[in-house]
């Protein structure tokens, strides 16, 4: 409070002041949170510091009592608490606080949300009516004060009808101190008459105020009605908060445990992602494991078109003996017309040499028509061959088809696509095997039937020259220019011979490098289908782990997944239970509620009955009133007719002791 005492040193030497010593005094013994100034006489200039210093002090506690305060001391004071919001205890006992008072007060009761008590007592509020209802027009508006004491405020029935209307819209006062002013009778009456309205009053005392008994009893009933309204109010609002606090406990509870859920089900989740990036993971192994089977297959696809390009240059190359073969036939043919030509002019040189010229020719026509059947034969070969190279295409084309469909259908059927492959690989390298020997067979039968067709053109050119040899010999004897033209046909013949040997000795020279070509290219396709089939059954392999470790997978994913929906469904059926017993305990509070409405239910209808009778009391009482009324009326009639039988008597017993008046005034009676 150090800090208190330099603030209003400071404030008061700034407005050219002195400070009090007696202020100063009582700032020095401070208690935390109180301001104790009674009995000390507070200028103006001091109360202008207080009330600056009131603005924003932390004081709960402020008492002025018998301070002798003035008005414009009051009004400052008051200015400086209507912004203040933590003052809780305000006492201005016997400061003789009028008019300006009264609405000083009136501005604090409207600004001021933090006062609860207020301490008027000795002052004369009372007696400026119009100010003093603008003090209970702002008591009306306020919704903080508790606790009013208004003793010895020269409060006439006028006020206390203004505080009868406050009363009846103000909801937060629970204590009010009238005694000892002048309320009277309908002070009284008004003051009861707004009772019913307020609900928050439990405590009035209007001792001291010339109030009949009857009236201050029908307060002390309201006030014990009110009370017990307030207790049993205080009992359901504990129970209430009671309620409450369980309530938010068991709603803590139930946030713990739907936390606790949402984390297990947050780890479960992260559990499951990083089960789903392993499983996405060997997915992408398991997916490049089949691309990389899928580069095999377009590999294998590559090696079969390899083949395919193979079997084409076979081809060509069948085609090249066919046209090699085209062409001896028409070498032979032109041979064969050569040799009728010369025959022909033989013939016609000789009669014998015709006719063995002709057993020659005709021989030679026949060993013509064998070689035409061989070569027929050999036609028959190579388009069989054709045949089987188109099967081979056929079968190829299918293979690729089916591989590409296999390789289409790999993830839905590994196992069907591994025993297809491997069989169309079994049956592909089967019939490569048997094509290759087929081809070597038939490649040896050719290269045997062109030596034996070698052997046969030397075995012909033997005899030739043998006949040759022997018409030489015959011709002789017969011509020299015959044998001249002879001897230049057998050179001429030898020479075509020989160019005809060395044609075929390069053709055939040819044949066995084309056939050496042909067996490396299928030992090479041998070499490529084992390594394909060695991949094969590798990937087969492979396939077979990844769909073991995928079944796995999936496997420990469904025990997740189980795993879950069980926690899942338990923490449910928990939930399910707690809000089971929430919603019990939720009913409770609603019977209780309720039982709380009924009993209000009940108070009003008491209160209603007791107003009420109250009313008929009161009707009782004026009734009584006006027959006892009557009644003292009609004793004092009778006490006066007493009265004057009682002095008619008198001056008859006078007139009877005197003597002669009674014996005159006899005989007139």
């Amino acid at each position: 409070m150090e800090e208190f005492r330099r603030a209003y040193s400071r404030l008061c030497r700034e407005s050219g002041t002195e400070p009090q010593e007696t202020v100063l005094q009582q700032l020095h013994q401070l208690p935390q949170g109180r301001l104790d100034l009674a009995t000390q006489s507070l200028t103006v200039d001091t109360c202008r510091a207080l009330g600056r210093l009131l603005q924003e002090s932390l004081l709960t506690e402020l008492i002025l009592s018998d301070c002798m305060l003035s008005e414009e001391g009051a009004t400052l004071l008051l200015q400086g608490l209507c912004v203040n919001t933590v003052v809780r205890f305000l006492d201005l006992k016997g400061n003789n606080l009028r008019a300006a008072g009264a609405e000083a007060l009136a501005k604090l009761l409207r600004q001021n949300k933090s006062i609860q008590s207020l301490t008027l007592e000795w002052n004369n509020l009372g007696t400026w009516d119009k100010a003093f209802a603008t003090f209970c027009g702002a008591l009306a508006a306020n919704g903080a004060l508790r606790q009013l004491d208004l003793r010895n405020n020269q409060i006439n029935h006028k006020g206390a009808e203004e505080l009868a209307l406050a009363l009846k819209s103000n909801a937060s006062l629970q204590q009010l101190d009238l005694r000892w002013n002048h309320i009277g009778l309908l002070g009284g009456r008004a003051l009861v008459k707004c009772l019913p309205s307020n609900r928050t009053l439990w405590k009035l005392e209007l001792a001291g105020n010339n109030i009949p008994g009857d009236i201050l009893r029908a307060v002390e009933q309201a006030m014990d009605h009110n009370q017990d309204r307030q207790t049993v109010f205080r009992e359901s609002q504990a129970r209430a908060q009671v309620l409450s606090k369980e309530v938010r406990h068991l709603r803590e509870e139930k946030s713990k445990q739907f936390l606790d859920l949402m984390e297990t089900i947050d780890r479960q989740r992260e559990e499951m992602a990083r089960s789903s990036k392993a499983s996405a993971a060997r997915v992408g192994q398991l997916q490049e494991a089949l691309n990389e089977r899928h580069s095999i297959i377009n590999s294998l696809k590559a090696k079969l078109q390899m083949t395919e390009a193979a079997l084409a240059l076979s081809e060509q190359k069948a085609q090249d003996l066919g046209e090699l073969l085209a062409t001896t036939e028409q070498e032979q043919r032109s041979l064969a017309q050569r040799q009728a030509k010369e025959h022909r002019l033989e013939q016609q040189e000789a009669a014998e040499r015709e006719s063995k010229l002709l057993r020659d020719l005709s021989a030679a026509n026949e060993k013509n028509l064998l070689l035409r059947n061989q070569v027929d034969e050999l036609e028959r070969k190579v388009k069989s061959q054709q045949e089987q190279l188109f099967l081979t295409k056929t079968e190829l084309t299918n293979t690729t088809a089916e591989l590409k469909m296999r390789a289409i259908q790999a993830e839905e059927r590994l196992e069907l696509e591994k025993n297809r492959s491997r069989q169309s690989l079994e049956d592909a390298e089967h019939l490569r095997f048997k094509e290759v020997e087929h081809m070597t067979r038939h490649l040896e039968d050719s290269e045997r039937a062109m030596q034996e067709r070698v052997q046969r053109l030397e075995a012909a050119r033997l005899s030739l020259e043998e006949e040759l040899s022997r018409v030489k010999a015959a011709s002789l004897s017969e011509r020299s220019q015959a044998e001249e033209e002879l001897i230049k046909a057998k050179n001429q013949v030898r020479l075509e011979e020989q160019q005809h040997q060395v044609h075929l000795e390069e053709k055939l020279r040819l044949l066995a490098q084309a056939r050496d070509e042909a067996q490396s290219a299928c030992l090479q396709q041998k070499q490529t289908v084992a390594d394909a089939q060695v991949r094969a059954s590798q990937l087969g392999l492979q396939v077979e782990s990844l769909r073991r470790r995928l079944e796995e997978l999936q496997q420990e994913l469904s025990n997740k997944d189980q795993e879950k929906v069980a926690e899942v469904t338990r923490v449910r059926l928990e939930l399910q239970e707690q809000n089971g017993r929430l919603q019990a305990e939720l009913t409770a509070q609603e019977a209780l509620k309720e039982k709380a409405a009924a009993l209000e239910r009940q108070l009003k209808v008491i209160a209603s009955d007791h107003r009420e009778a109250l009313l008929d009391r009161e009707s009782e009482n004026a009734s009584l009133r006006e027959k006892l009324r009557l009644k003292e009326a009609e004793i004092a009639r009778i006490r006066d007719e007493e009265a004057q039988r009682a002095s008619f008597l008198q001056n008859a017993v006078l007139t009877y002791v005197q003597g002669s008046p009674l014996r005159t005034l006899s005989p007139q009676k």
